[in-house]
C-alpha cells in the first residue's frame, strides 16, 4: 500500500494528530495567533523555507511580538506554546520558573500572557541562551536567566546536545556532550518560594529527567506551587496528596488542590 506524505510525514499520522484535542486547538488559534499563518502552516507540514526567520505574533495581551526561529524545530516550539497553549498561564501570575527554557519561546508566553510577571529561566546550552536573549529582547527586567542544568544534584553533568537545540538533556545520548553545571531542582525551587512567597507556575521540559523533579518534591515545596507543567506521561498521579493532575497529549499538567 503506497504511503501518502505531506512534507516528511504520513497522512495518516497528520490527519489523526488532528482529531486530537491539542492538535485540534493549535489548528483553531493559527489563524488568531500568527502574523503569517499560510507560512507558519506550510514551514510546519511541509518544512518550507529558510532559517532563521522571523515569525510575527500576536501577544496574549493584544500587542505584537516577533520571535526568531533558527530551525523548523523552533517552529514546532512556537505552535506548542503559542498555538496549542502546551503552558496556559494566567494574567494574574506573578512567579513563573522555567526549567528548559530553550531560545525563549515559552518564556516570551509567560512574560506576555502574564503582563506583571517575572520569570526564572534555566538553560545550559551556550548556543540557546544567545538565541534566547535576542528573543527576550526588552523584557530583561523581568526575567532572571540561569546558565545551567537542573537535576538532582549539583555539580558537574554531562549534557547531551544536537544542532536544533531542542533535544539536549542530562543524560542524552545524542553523540555530542558538553559538561555543564547542574543546579539541585528543589534547593532552587525552595530559594524562589523563600524570595516570593510561592511560585505560580512551574513548567519543565528538560528531555528526560521531568519524571524524576516531579516525584521527588517534597509536600512543604508542591504546596507552595500553584499550577506544574511538565513534558512527561505519568501512570498515575505523583502529587495526589496536593494537586489534581490531567494528561494534556504529553504534558502532565498539576493544579494544586484548594
Amino acid at each position: 500500500m503506497m504511503n501518502i506524505r505531506i512534507g516528511d510525514r504520513e497522512l495518516g499520522v497528520v490527519l489523526s494528530a488532528l482529531l486530537k484535542r491539542q492538535h485540534y486547538t493549535a489548528a483553531l488559534n493559527l489563524r488568531k495567533v500568527c502574523g503569517n499563518p499560510r507560512d507558519l502552516l506550510g514551514r510546519y507540514l511541509f518544512g518550507y523555507g529558510h532559517y532563521p526567520t522571523d515569525v510575527a505574533l500576536k501577544r496574549p495581551d493584544g500587542g505584537e511580538i516577533s520571535l526568531r526561529a533558527y530551525t523548523r524545530d523552533d517552529i514546532f516550539t512556537i505552535n506548542e506554546v503559542f498555538c496549542r497553549h502546551d503552558y496556559p498561564v494566567l494574567p494574574a501570575d506573578r512567579v513563573i520558573v522555567d526549567f528548559g527554557s530553550n531560545i525563549g519561546v515559552s518564556a516570551a508566553y509567560f512574560l506576555t500572557a502574564a503582563p506583571d510577571s517575572f520569570v526564572y529561566l534555566y538553560e545550559p546550552l551556550p548556543t540557546n541562551t544567545q538565541r534566547l536573549r535576542t528573543n527576550l529582547h526588552g523584557f530583561e527586567a523581568r526575567y532572571e536567566l540561569n546558565e545551567v542544568a537542573v537535576g538532582n544534584m549539583d555539580g558537574q553533568v554531562e549534557f547531551g546536545w544536537e544542532p536544533t537545540g531542542r533535544y539536549g538533556g542530562v543524560g542524552v545520548q545524542s553523540g555530542q556532550y558538553l559538561s555543564v553545571a547542574c543546579i539541585d531542582s528543589n534547593e532552587t525551587l525552595q530559594h524562589i518560594i523563600a524570595v516570593n512567597g510561592r511560585i505560580d507556575v512551574l513548567k519543565i521540559d528538560i528531555e528526560g529527567l521531568e519524571g524524576a523533579i516531579i516525584q521527588r518534591l517534597t509536600p512543604a515545596i508542591a504546596t507552595r506551587i500553584d499550577r506544574i507543567y511538565a513534558e512527561h506521561v505519568f501512570t498515575s498521579n505523583p502529587l495526589a496528596i496536593t494537586h489534581d493532575y490531567l494528561q494534556f497529549g504529553s504534558i502532565a499538567r498539576f493544579s494544586r488542590k484548594h
